[in-house]
Parts: C-alpha cells; sequence; structure tokens
C-alpha cells in the first residue's frame, strides 16, 4: 500500500520503518519546514517531499496517510484525510480537544477509511510476548496491572516548546503505561491521582507535573495503578527499566520492559524464565542510540495494512484512542482537584456516552 507522511521530526522512524519494509512504499512526505524535508530526503534519499499537505492530499495514489504532526492539529489533520478518501495512521496521543471527536466517528462512519492509533509501545517484542502469553492463559485470569515510565528526560527542557504552558508529561509520557492498563482492562471507571512539579523541573522552567501516580479502578472491580518521573536519574538498566507493563495473574506474573528488550514470566506451571531479544537491536533502535524506535513504527505499520487488506479491524481503532483520551483527561482532573474522577463524566461531557470506546 502507498503511504504518505505528515511531520518529519517523529516522522523521521516512520521513513526509516516504511521504506524497509516490503508491505508498504512510501509515495511522499511533508513537513511545513523545507529545511527539514531536504534534511530528510538526503538522509534516506528519497525526494519527493512538499511542504504543502494539500499536495499528499489530492494525490490518489496515496492509500494512507500517517500523521506525526503536535498534537493540537491532530484532529484537522485527520479530519481532512478522512475527507480526501485516505486511511488513517495518527501518533498518539490522538487529539487534544474531544469535543472534535463526534465528528471524527462520523466521518470514519460515512467514509468506510479505517483510523488507527500509532501506540507504538504495544509493539516492541517484549509487550508482544507478554500480550501472546496473556492471550494463551499462561497465568491465568487478570487480578492486577502495575506499569510506569520513569525516565531521565531533562534533555527534553532544552526544547523550547516543552517549557510551554501546553506541554504536560501526563500526555506525552505517561500515556504509553495508561495505554497498558487500557489494553488489559479497558473499562476504566474512575482514576484517582496526585502530581507535582520536581525541584528539578521547576528549575528548569517545566509549567506542569512531572512527577505522578495513579489509582484506576474498573468497572469489573479490578484496580491497577500508573506511575512516572520524567526529571531525575534512573536506575542502570541491569537493575530497571525506563518503562515496563507487570500483569498479575491468579496462576503467574509477568512483566515486559521498554526500552530493554527483555521480558520475565513466571507461568501457571511454575516455570520462571527472563527471555531477551538482542538481536532485534538494529530492528527496533535505527539511529541515535534508542531515542528513536522505528522498529515498533514498522510493526504497527505493517499491521495496519495488513487489516485493510485483509479486512480485520487494527486496535487501537479510532474508538479505543477516543477512550484513551478521555481517560487521560480524567487522570488530568483528578491532578487539578485532588479528586476520584469517572471516565462517563467526562465522556457525558461530550456526548460520547453512547459510544461503544473500548475495544
Amino acid at each position: 500500500m502507498n503511504i504518505g507522511i505528515l511531520g518529519l521530526g517523529e516522522g523521521r522512524s516512520t521513513m526509516s520503518a516504511v521504506l524497509q519494509s516490503n508491505k508498504l512504499q512510501l509515495k511522499m512526505v511533508c513537513d511545513m519546514n523545507i529545511e527539514m524535508c531536504k534534511r530528510r530526503a538526503e538522509e534516506f534519499n528519497f525526494h519527493h517531499y512538499t511542504t504543502n499537505y494539500q499536495d499528499m492530499l489530492d494525490d490518489v495514489g496515496i492509500d494512507i496517510v500517517a500523521i506525526y504532526t503536535p498534537d493540537h492539529l491532530h484532529a484537522e489533520h485527520v479530519k481532512q484525510a478522512l475527507l480526501h478518501g485516505k486511511h488513517v495512521v495518527c501518533t498518539k496521543p490522538f487529539i487534544d480537544d474531544l469535543s472534535k471527536a463526534a465528528e471524527l466517528l462520523e466521518l470514519v462512519e460515512k467514509s468506510s477509511k479505517r483510523v488507527f492509533i500509532g501506540q507504538s509501545s504495544r509493539f516492541f517484542e517484549p509487550m508482544k510476548r507478554q500480550r501472546k502469553d496473556y492471550k494463551e492463559g499462561l497465568i491465568g485470569e487478570l487480578i492486577t496491572i502495575e506499569a510506569y515510565y520513569h525516565a531521565d528526560h531533562r534533555w527534553f527542557l532544552e526544547k523550547p516548546w516543552s517549557l510551554q504552558q501546553a506541554f504536560k508529561w501526563l500526555y506525552g509520557g505517561l500515556s504509553h503505561p495508561t495505554d497498558f492498563i487500557r489494553w488489559y482492562l479497558p473499562n476504566i471507571d474512575e482514576v484517582m491521582g496526585y502530581g507535582m512539579l520536581s525541584s528539578n523541573g521547576a528549575k528548569g522552567g517545566l509549567k506542569n507535573p512531572d512527577t505522578m501516580h495513579f489509582i484506576f479502578k474498573a468497572k469489573d472491580g479490578r484496580i491497577a495503578r500508573v506511575s512516572g518521573c520524567y526529571t531525575g536519574p534512573v536506575q542502570p538498566a541491569t537493575r530497571d527499566s525506563e518503562m515496563s507493563c507487570i500483569l498479575r495473574g491468579t496462576e503467574g506474573c509477568s512483566q515486559g520492559d521498554y526500552m530493554d528488550l527483555r521480558y520475565a514470566v513466571t507461568d501457571k506451571t511454575g516455570e520462571e524464565r527472563i527471555i531477551t531479544w538482542e538481536h532485534k537491536l538494529k530492528h527496533y533502535f535505527r539511529f541515535e542510540g534508542k531515542s528513536h524506535h522505528a522498529g515498533e513504527y514498522q510493526n504497527y505499520l505493517e499491521y495496519f495494512a495488513d487489516s485493510i487488506t485483509e479486512g480485520y479491524i487494527a486496535y487501537p481503532d479510532i474508538k479505543e484512542g477516543i477512550g484513551t483520551i478521555a481517560l487521560l483527561q480524567a487522570m488530568d482532573r483528578s491532578l487539578q482537584t485532588g479528586k476520584p474522577v469517572k471516565v462517563d463524566d467526562i465522556l457525558a461531557e461530550f456526548n460520547l456516552l453512547s459510544q461503544q470506546l473500548s475495544a
């Protein structure tokens, strides 16, 4: 399938992913910054670029538009792609304004085109194996989930946009472990959390919390927790990973680590295993150490392409993406009020309660 890529910052990983895929062909790339276009053209020896999104929309040979622009632009960019008959991949978080969700849902219904949310961490090797083992019943019935993302991202403070009032680590970072919760417990009823701006973050100029802890309660009564800390040192990778998802079941337990290609499981037979995939390092991380994870992008783009040609739904789809944004906004409100927040209350405010927003 032919694909066009909008936004060549994060879209750098996507260019690498598509150019190394045998299921997709890169047709055009677009960025409003001509120098960025030229830089990527030289880096990848791909010279079909434009600074005008309309050029991509008007190209009838493009089947899929992949969107990697700033969050506040996602809704309009997705809308225009759907109106021009394109399937859509949109990076997480999907949209930042739930008032636009109903219109996008209607457009998908009318156009019969698909929208897929690029929640990349689901497509990392340890998380793929963890999901497979869970679906096969290796740990029994799920009791609870613990997920976290703890990283020394003080280097982000050198980016001017990270110091703006609009930037929140809740959406930019904590959305990853929160997605793990939604993956296994899609029907979250209520969330409660606390956050703070650390002395490191305040000194660096951040405006919003960089340290957060949340507790979730699902509609079936099960609970989960998520935490994020972003402007302090971390443990050595041999001791801990920056991001991790722990599933505790009735008969076993598993843990998928990120960015380390490491997975641990105690299965229902009592067998304990630690599995690694060092031989896949070059697939997942292709440039600048581990700051760009193109392998996950290739995994999910090929999964999405297969879903179109084979006729199945690729998750997270648009409904699941909107549901995750509603949860993140409930988390944000809990930080502001210091009280538990019902996810349905957020959905009701935007007339989305009637939608089935879980996978």
